[in-house]
């Protein structure tokens, strides 16, 4: 056959793509000079393009007769009458157009080609999407091909597919569903297209092997930094990034909930100053987590969102933040009740701006020993330092008026505990449940010993002394 230039039939590309053809057998070439060629893909060792012809596209139009032959070599049936299997996948006719909802989980395996066009019947049906959970739990996918056709990936729609390692979605996609790739844990890489505008809360949580998250150039919503990070700006819309540091840019002023939650590859992470919240639960089990930066215009802090990062060990708050502060360079405080924050360092002061400690705000956090609340702080929230078991020695001060329960439950280490309030603090009886305090002593002003004394949990301290 001479050379010349070949325009390839939709079957072969499937065949390179590695869909399952194994019941085609011919593939029909197409020549610069109009003749056509009919090919035995058994025989078939390699496609040569020439000198400045561009790679065929991977739209693929299959076009099926009065008698239900789909043309090019593909395989077709109809199972109703807005439901067909092509090529192993199943495609559902609503509203003019096609979405993929399944696959034929007999004869379907390995690789999957999306096609973008239908025509049967006298009707053309564009595929716009890839529906709720059509390939959940496809243990054996383990590529996709989207066509540039489709506009919106559903809920759960890879959710479980663990020999699934890469996926580039085209620009023409605008919305990602929640949880739509949870549990890949084969998934290495993801490609977003520059038109992804919505990724729903988790949409890549527990892809425990992804390492590289690239969003397209002239994406509006998302960015990419070093070809390995996708940022996200408002609440609803929730990420995780693979890479092991981590700088946000100055385009997001929103971190979502469960942003990058239980990304255990993430070391470092930087909030530059445009954040103003970080959503709850945002690096909760971030296992590698070390290093935090915060900026000085964030004002909210989510719900336990350092919550399990058991590698933790600094958190800094750029000056200037007026809601939280910074002291050593690794200690960020809680305003609010609804703002909690894990902290990792091992000596932590509380400065004068803090009016009160959150709920669960220190909640497992098993590296810190010490702790001075400021003489600001008048509220101690529930759970506030549960489960700190390194910590030995508590100073409280004298503006504290209220500690809620469980506070210092699980304190298992502590000795001392100074408490400069001349009023006993209205206490919660298990704010010191399943601690060391009855062996511990109490440190209070010299003129409120007996108050002291005489007020649960207080007096069951080992013993109470004046503070000199």
């Amino acid at each position: 056959m001479k050379r010349a230039i070949l325009l390839v039939s939709a079957v072969l590309l499937s065949v390179i793509a590695g869909v399952q053809t194994a019941r085609a057998q011919k593939v029909t070439l197409y020549m610069s000079d109009n003749q056509t060629y009919e090919c035995d893909i058994a025989r078939l060792d390699s496609i040569v393009f020439s000198e400045g012809q561009a790679s065929p596209t991977e739209e693929i139009v299959v076009t099926v007769d009065a008698n239900g032959n789909a043309d090019g070599g593909h395989q077709f049936t109809r199972v109703d009458e807005t439901t067909f299997l092509i090529d192993g996948l199943k495609y559902k006719y609503e509203n003019g157009s096609l979405t993929v909802v399944g696959y034929d989980q007999v004869f379907f395996y390995g690789a999957a080609t999306v096609i973008s066009k239908l025509i049967y019947n006298g009707r053309t049906m564009n595929v716009i999407g890839i529906g709720n959970q059509a390939f959940a739990h496809c243990s054996v996918l383990t590529s996709i091909t989207i066509p540039g056709s489709v506009t919106s990936i559903g809920e759960y729609a890879f959710a479980g597919c663990t020999e699934l390692t890469s996926v580039t979605i085209p620009n023409s996609v605008t919305s990602i569903g929640r949880r739509a790739f949870r549990d890949c844990f084969g998934l290495t890489s993801v490609t977003i297209g520059s038109g992804v505008t919505r990724i729903g809360e988790d949409a890549f949580c527990s892809c425990s092997s992804l390492t590289s998250i690239k969003v397209e150039t002239g994406n509006t919503v998302f960015d990419s930094r070093d070809n390995c990070n996708a940022i996200i700006k408002t609440a609803t819309n929730t990420l995780v990034a693979g890479c092991k540091n981590t700088t946000i840019p100055e385009s997001v002023t929103t971190i979502g909930r469960g942003a990058f939650k239980d990304c255990s590859s993430l070391t470092s992470i930087t909030i530059p100053n445009s954040v103003t919240s970080i959503g709850e639960y945002a690096f909760s089990g971030c296992s590698s987590l070390s290093s935090v930066t915060i900026g000085n215009g964030v004002t909210s802090i989510g719900s336990r969102a350092f919550s399990r990062c058991s590698s933790l060990t600094s958190i800094k708050v750029e000056t200037g933040n007026p809601t939280y502060d910074s002291r050593g360079n690794c200690n960020a405080i809680i305003e609010t009740a609804t703002n909690t924050l894990v902290v990792g360092c091992k000596n932590t002061t509380i400065p004068e701006s803090v009016t009160s400690i959150g709920d669960w705000a220190f909640l497992g956090c098993t590296s810190l020993t010490s702790i001075t609340i400021g003489n600001g702080v008048t509220s101690i929230g529930s759970s506030a330092f549960s489960g700190c078991s390194g910590l030995t020695s508590i100073t409280i001060g004298r503006s504290v008026t209220s500690i809620a329960e469980y506070a210092f439950y699980g304190c298992t280490s502590l000795t001392d505990v100074y408490c400069y309030a001349e009023n006993v603090p209205s206490t919660y009886s298990d704010a010191f449940n399943n601690s060391s305090y009855s062996s511990a002593t109490l440190h209070v002003p010299a003129g409120s010993v007996d108050a002291y004394k005489a007020e649960s949990p207080w007096k069951d301290f080992g013993s109470i002394v004046a503070i000199e």
